[in-house]
């Protein structure tokens, strides 16, 4: 259930405007001060968590892994996507809660 309501949330958040997807957009958004959280794919490569846990850390953006590449894709209107930032601190604070029981979740954590 809580699934349905974070991909419900995303899709939210993308219509709002508030959320950029895929590589080259979430580096940027985080690099740029914008991303108040990123979401990964919880299929995506060990080596592309550990870049972008490497780059959240040192911008301070809290990293969470939810689901997967197909389904986060298609909660945006994509067809996959693996990485997604949120830039609204609404959305993000609800995502972090949706997704961790209220915990924000950085590199060191998982």
């Amino acid at each position: 259930m809580a699934g349905d309501r974070v991909l419900s949330l995303l899709g939210l958040a993308q219509r709002a405007g508030k959320l950029k997807s895929g590589n080259y957009a979430a580096e940027q958004s985080v690099k740029g001060g914008k991303a108040k959280v990123l979401l990964l794919a919880g299929d995506t490569s060990e080596a592309s968590v550990k870049g972008y846990r490497d780059l959240c850390s040192y911008y301070e953006v809290p990293v969470l892994i939810y689901s997967d590449k197909e389904s986060l894709g298609r909660a945006l209107g994509k067809e996959y996507r693996s990485v997604v930032t949120v830039e609204d601190d609404g959305f993000a604070e609800k995502l972090v809660m949706l997704t961790n029981g209220g915990r924000s979740v950085n590199g060191e954590d998982q």
